[in-house]
């Protein structure tokens, strides 16, 4: 009776619903499945995706069990295998917020098999925190209230495994679809990922032993080494859940450490927007306030083009976007500011930020992106004030006073710098010593979307 269970996203062995009905039908096959339209679509991520599979290979080695990877399209992989070992049952995660679950069972049933989608393990179920009328909270603040007098589950314990006799092939846990994506900024990104289930708790117990104390006025400050918990990436591609943070976030709390409950309402803030996203899972694509959608925004240009390649003028912008396209991650204070000045001073559509960082984010998170690109263009749920024009000159002198931040990407000599040159397309043709010329200046690039604004109202 052996199962597959389908490692969709959830690169880890606990709190792995999937996993654990799985471990209780039978010999379990663990698989991960390489898609190359996901590599070609998202190939930071799936960069990130990538490196934890040798960690996870590790980590049922340590189980007397395997990992199974194979590339390609998904419904026919599942399809395959399961014909191929003679599964009666996959397990799997249900998709979300992208990704389809349509022809999943049909190709499941073909080869002999029948799946069984699980839930995510997110705080709460979709659709289960409700106003008063039965709908989802469209802003932030209530929701959080009404979330903190919810009893969030616990997360599930690794199971015992049992493994099968007889094992399929693997392809192995490269992914040359991924690293082609990536062109040269593979080995780039490399350095800055610290890939692993392991590694992941290892970093969330160091950051509520300390830091966390002062991370309400800390994780503002970009130059800081320490100032967050740099746990995105990992939840992103499920190497831990949200209710494991959640339930050693608690933890920490009841024993009177400072600073809990600030970082506990950041992952309360993307749990809102998950809860957004399955209810308008289209929020990547149109605006969520629907007048929006006529507002006059440009769609890819040239100037857009210079924000991509960090070539705009403004340091804090550019930082940022060569913080990005190095590490693959982007300071949460820094991505506001980047996409204040794309979406207003440069009056571009938000849709084209969001590309972009879904392309270079190894932290990429659906429904993140969405709802936060939305919130600084002023189109979204909850959004910041439409009329809010972040000026990156006033956020990098309070929030980068001494320019540590700037000068570590943008000083000619610096190693961060020539990082950014290393992992850049050779067509950029990166020059460190040149200076930008801003496409418009801030004070005049402020004026011209609050006319823009004003003239959309009327």
């Amino acid at each position: 009776m052996t199962v597959i269970c389908w490692f969709r996203r959830v690169l880890r062995l606990d709190d792995h619903p999937a996993l654990v009905a799985a471990a209780k039908a039978g010999p379990v096959i663990p698989l991960v499945i390489l898609d190359p339209a996901e590599a070609a679509n998202h190939p930071a991520n799936a960069q990130r995706q990538a490196m934890s599979l040798p960690r996870l290979e590790a980590s049922l080695h340590q189980r007397q069990n395997r990992l199974i990877v194979r590339r390609g399209d998904p419904a026919k992989v599942l399809e395959d295998v399961a014909r191929e070992i003679g599964a009666t049952q996959i397990h799997t995660t249900e998709g979300f917020p992208f990704a389809s679950d349509h022809g999943l069972k049909a190709a499941a049933e073909r080869g002999g098999a029948e799946l069984h989608l699980h839930p995510l393990a997110d705080l709460v179920p979709r659709g289960s925190v409700l106003t008063q009328q039965g709908g989802i909270y469209k802003v932030f603040t209530p929701f959080w209230r009404a979330l903190r007098g919810v009893d969030i589950a616990p997360p599930l314990d690794a199971p015992r495994l049992t493994a099968p006799e007889d094992w399929p092939e693997s392809d192995g846990t490269d992914w040359p679809e991924a690293r082609a994506a990536m062109r040269r900024g593979w080995d780039v990104v490399a350095a800055h990922i610290d890939a692993g289930e392991d590694q992941t708790r290892d970093r969330l117990d160091e950051f509520l032993d300390d830091p966390v104390t002062d991370y309400k006025t800390h994780r503002d400050q970009p130059w800081r080494a320490r100032g967050t918990s740099a746990l995105s990436d990992a939840l992103a591609v499920g190497e831990i859940s949200a209710r494991r943070i959640w339930q050693v976030g608690m933890a920490a709390r009841e024993r009177g450490k400072q600073g809990t409950e600030d970082f506990l309402r950041e992952i309360a803030w993307r749990e809102f927007a998950r809860e957004l996203f399955h209810e308008a899972p289209q929020m990547d694509q149109t605006c969520w306030r629907e007048e929006w959608n006529e507002f006059p925004w440009k769609r890819d240009n040239n100037d857009a083009e210079s924000w991509r390649r960090a070539q705009t003028g403004v340091p804090m912008v550019d930082a940022g976007l060569r913080e990005l396209f190095v590490t693959g991650r982007m300071h949460n204070r820094v991505r506001m500011i980047a996409g204040s000045y794309l979406t207003k001073h440069l009056l571009t559509d938000w849709r084209v930020g969001l590309d972009w960082f879904a392309r270079t984010l190894t932290d990429w998170d659906a429904a993140s992106n969405a709802m936060n690109w939305q919130w600084v263009a002023g189109c979204g749920p909850d959004a910041s004030p439409y009329f809010r024009v972040f000026n990156p000159d006033t956020q990098a002198e309070k929030f980068d006073a001494r320019a540590q931040y700037r000068n570590h990407w943008l000083r000619p000599d610096s190693a961060g710098a020539k990082a950014f040159q290393d992992a850049a397309p050779l067509s950029w043709k990166i020059d460190l010593r040149r200076n930008h010329s801003p496409a418009i200046s801030l004070s005049s690039g402020r004026a011209r979307a609050l006319t823009a604004y004003e003239d959309f109202k009327e």
